[in-house]
């Protein structure tokens, strides 16, 4: 669909001065359409962009708005925000859809735009809801038109658009975040929808209790949507007491928003986000920390086996050798993961997530490890050599190959000295750390008595 009652498309043509305005949605609208705000100052949220003399706002006020994209959760306002918009340009406004519309209806709004802007002179703002969902051609198709100023783009996405959005695009428009409301905004807009009768609840003798309010915005979890639309469930389904005011309490708050959804995209910005905490907090040594972000995966249903790959690797890059544990510790638990499944493989996965999270830290095999390749991919080929090269097919001896190679279990401690890379490389640096420290000490022995056979 290419009309939506938010952007109700006017039946003549508007002047370049007039602006335009949607009609309300109707009453049969849920109700986080209906308490849509209207204007910057019933906006809620998001104040780090819209707040007293940042740039969108005064962009918004000035009508000097340039191709935008907006990126956050869900129920953050981003179509409320190009509402505002909407409502408050000269421009004619416009509407697409990400996971409705295709080529075919982008050309058609493309050229009307461009018939407008060169007969009346009155620019269009292009707002896509979603715009994640269209493919690299489609987000071709609206290239030439923000390049030449046909349109002005205003892009809706859950999703990261640097990961989702095409660079060319991205960098023609001006990116903005939108964050989860705080329980604070949430309260606000409950209590607005609460005490207007045009379009909200006011209608009602509704008397909700602060615990419910409170509840409803803890657990809608940022979402203004979820809150408002929860709270009209609470209203709609609640049998009025003898005075004939509908009582919402504590329990029927629970009942009405259920189960907490965790805002978690299995392809996005949470999904990334949470296992880089969820490793970083291992790393840092925080069980709880890491623990948290684990059950929130585990809540969001994200693949075990993710998780715990996630966690051999933090093993053998975090911990390492200052505890060799880590390592099988974390492969057991992603075997057994693999073989359980949910929900039984919260049981090893947090078993190895805290083994990992209070284990001894040493990041020596990642630093060695990639300090050689840095050496193989940059410097010249080491030759390897010729004590060291392969003796075991006929003709070896005669190319000299073997030749003075010294057998180290013949020797004291299972130890000679000896030349084993033809260049003064060091790559390993052990630390103090757990079982490292052993290796240290060895290690700093066996380098001492090579560089006395080298100096010999």
């Amino acid at each position: 669909m290419l009309r939506d009652d938010l952007f109700e498309t006017a039946p003549r043509p508007l002047k370049a001065d007039t602006p335009r305005v949607s009609r309300q949605p109707s009453l049969q609208a849920p109700l986080a359409a209906r308490m849509r705000p209207r204007t910057l100052e019933e906006y809620v949220g998001q104040s780090h962009i819209l707040g007293l003399r940042q740039l969108l706002r005064r962009a918004i006020e000035a009508d000097r708005i340039q191709s935008l994209i907006f990126y956050g959760p869900p129920g953050t306002g981003k179509t409320s925000l190009a509402q505002i918009i909407a409502n408050q340009t000269n421009n004619r406004f416009e509407r697409l859809s990400g996971a409705e519309s295709n080529v075919a209806d982008m050309r058609r709004v493309l050229s009307a735009a461009a018939n407008r802007l060169e007969n009346t002179g009155q620019p269009t703002i292009l707002f896509i809801d979603e715009i994640h969902r269209f493919n690299k051609a489609q987000q071709d198709v609206l290239l030439p038109d923000v390049e030449s100023g046909v349109i002005r783009l205003i892009g809706a996405t859950t999703h990261n658009p640097f990961f989702f959005v095409n660079s060319p695009l991205v960098s023609r428009s001006q990116i903005f975040e939108l964050r989860p409301l705080a329980e604070a905004e949430l309260l606000e807009l409950m209590k607005r929808a609460l005490a207007d009768s045009e379009r909200g609840l006011g209608h009602l003798k509704i008397h909700a209790t602060a615990e419910a309010l409170a509840h409803l915005a803890r657990i809608a979890d940022g979402d203004g949507r979820k809150a408002l639309n929860s709270l009209e469930v609470a209203a709609l389904t609640t049998a009025p007491d003898s005075e004939g005011v509908v009582r919402i309490d504590l329990s029927i708050a629970e009942q009405s928003i259920q189960k907490k959804a965790v805002v978690y995209d299995g392809d996005g910005d949470a999904h990334y986000d949470t296992i880089s905490a969820f490793i970083k907090s291992m790393r840092g040594s925080d069980p709880d920390a890491a623990l948290y972000w684990l059950a929130k995966m585990i809540h969001a249903g994200e693949d075990p086996r993710f998780i715990a790959r996630r966690i051999v690797i933090c093993a053998a890059e975090d911990v390492g050798l200052a505890d060799p544990m880590a390592l099988m510790v974390a492969n057991a638990a992603h075997q057994a993961a693999e073989f359980i499944g949910w929900p039984e493989a919260r049981i090893p996965l947090a078993e190895a997530t805290i083994y990992i999270a209070t284990a001894p830290k040493s990041n020596s095999s990642y630093t060695a490890i990639d300090s050689a390749l840095e050496d193989v991919r940059a410097g010249r080929t080491l030759p390897v050599p010729e004590h060291l090269r392969d003796t075991h097919y006929p003709g070896a001896k005669r190319l000299g190959h073997g030749q003075g190679y010294q057998y180290a279990h013949d020797h004291p401690d299972h130890f000679v000295a000896q030349d084993y890379l033809g260049a003064a490389k060091r790559y390993y640096e052990p630390t103090d750390q757990g079982t490292e420290k052993a290796i240290k000490e060895r290690l700093e022995r066996w380098r001492t008595l090579s560089a006395q056979a080298k100096r010999a």
